[in-house]
């Protein structure tokens, strides 16, 4: 892919509508689909089945005797859903019909928060792609949702794409996934959005994030206070969290964006190691949060294709678990993509490799290593010290393929655990 030039910025004459949408629950996995739903609106619990899997967990949770009756015959499990697969999952910043108070209404209907979900076809590996919101690419012309058109733009900040297709409630959640698409060269089946309210809803039934804090955090936008240490955050606070630019970093998105990971990376090592799975409550909780406040395409409307999706995501490793920013480099108003950095990213996941995040100095992004963590331990890792090789029933562990990312690709795995590095009222 060329690199392109920074053209008109022309904003779209559009008149955004919002409305919450609709899904269903999730697993283990849900961990993914959760925590990408979870940053989905303004970094949410991306439950993108978040329906399907509970409906699978409590099925297999029903106590059940036998009687004479005779069925047709057997009930048929659903597995994991086959090969890999790409889900696209938005924030919008839609207050319309809100139970709370965010603050002024912007009126205006942006996808603030957009992240690009890849599972290979192997389901042994994920990533997770933020696109940070300020970054300028051309949005294909798109249906506004009422019998016209919209576009197409050479270079508009990728947050006006649901805009572009005349909001939630029309075709803006199509635009935003052929804008991604089309920068990205990838097919894209599957996405949703969320609003403010879903992901209030996702972190209380969750029961909250522990999160990580390595210095103050003041923000009075969100209205934000922190102060370090490791809070457990859910409701409003961690919506707030999740919102918060200038009381983290350096005030950027892009280090917003790093502070996001560190939350999902807690949410999902927090599910696959406690007792959420177990607690039926819990499950119906984020199934019912699911249903009210997400919107998801007509190929997630199926309960069979959740569970699949969800059920594909359940083995993966913590370690395999990639997030990732898509890579930028600043301009005059906004950032532009690395289209260079951004296509080693692109093989990888055309390849269905896992990916290896380098280590870049840490005052370049939002979050420290956390030094208090303790490593999480893999049970079935193999140490290769403890090999023989005169066995011929040893095992030796597969040689590493993952590929080593340019080190202007921030993120992280989800088995590191890292905390926000906080900005107080003086610094901003």
């Amino acid at each position: 892919m060329s690199e392109m030039t920074r053209r008109s910025r022309r904003k779209p004459t559009v008149t955004p509508i919002a409305r919450h949408g609709k899904l269903r629950r999730s697993s283990v996995t849900l961990a993914i689909l959760k925590i990408v739903g979870l940053v989905t609106a303004v970094a949410v619990v991306s439950v993108g089945s978040i329906a399907g899997i509970a409906a699978w967990d409590l099925s297999h949770q029903i106590k059940t005797v036998e009687i004479s009756e005779e069925i047709a015959g057997p009930i048929p499990e659903i597995g994991p859903y086959s090969g890999g697969f790409n889900m696209l999952l938005i924030g919008s910043d839609s207050r319309a019909n809100s139970a709370y108070s965010y603050g002024e209404d912007p009126e205006s209907e942006l996808n603030d928060v957009n992240i690009l979900l890849h599972v290979s076809a192997d389901h042994t590996n994920a990533v997770a792609i933020s696109f940070p919101r300020d970054m300028y690419v051309p949005i294909p012309e798109c249906s506004d949702g009422d019998g016209g058109t919209n576009g197409p733009a050479s270079s508009q900040k990728i947050n006006t794409a649901l805009m572009y297709g005349g909001g939630m409630a029309k075709d803006g959640l199509s635009c935003a996934v052929a804008t991604v698409s089309e920068l990205t060269g990838l097919s894209i089946p599957f996405a949703a959005t969320i609003t403010f309210d879903g992901v209030i809803e996702m972190s209380n039934a969750i029961g909250g994030v522990p999160v990580c804090v390595a210095s103050p955090i003041e923000d009075e936008h969100t209205e934000l206070y922190l102060d370090a240490g490791t809070h457990n955050l859910q409701g409003v606070d961690a919506l707030k969290f999740l919102r918060t630019r200038y009381g983290v970093g350096d005030g950027s998105d892009v280090t917003r964006i790093s502070s996001q990971q560190v939350f999902l990376s807690a949410l999902v090592r927090q599910v696959k190691s406690s007792d959420t799975l177990g607690d039926v409550g819990k499950l119906y909780g984020l199934a019912g949060a699911a249903v009210r406040n997400m919107v998801f395409t007509s190929s997630l409307n199926n309960i069979d294709t959740l569970v699949q999706i969800a059920r594909a995501l359940q083995p993966i490793d913590l370690s395999k678990i990639a997030f990732v920013q898509y890579p930028t480099y600043p301009v005059d108003g906004g950032l532009e993509p690395n289209y260079d950095s951004a296509q080693v990213l692109i093989d990888a996941i055309n390849a269905d490799q896992a990916v290896t995040v380098q280590a870049p100095p840490e005052d370049s992004r939002g979050s420290v290593a956390d030094p208090n963590a303790v490593a999480p331990v893999d049970p079935n890792a193999v140490d290769p010290a403890t090999v023989d090789p005169a066995d011929p029933n040893a095992t030796t562990p597969p040689a590493d393929t993952s590929v080593v990312l340019p080190d202007d690709v921030l993120g992280q795995v989800a088995a590191e655990s890292r905390c926000t590095v906080g900005r107080t009222l003086d610094d901003q």
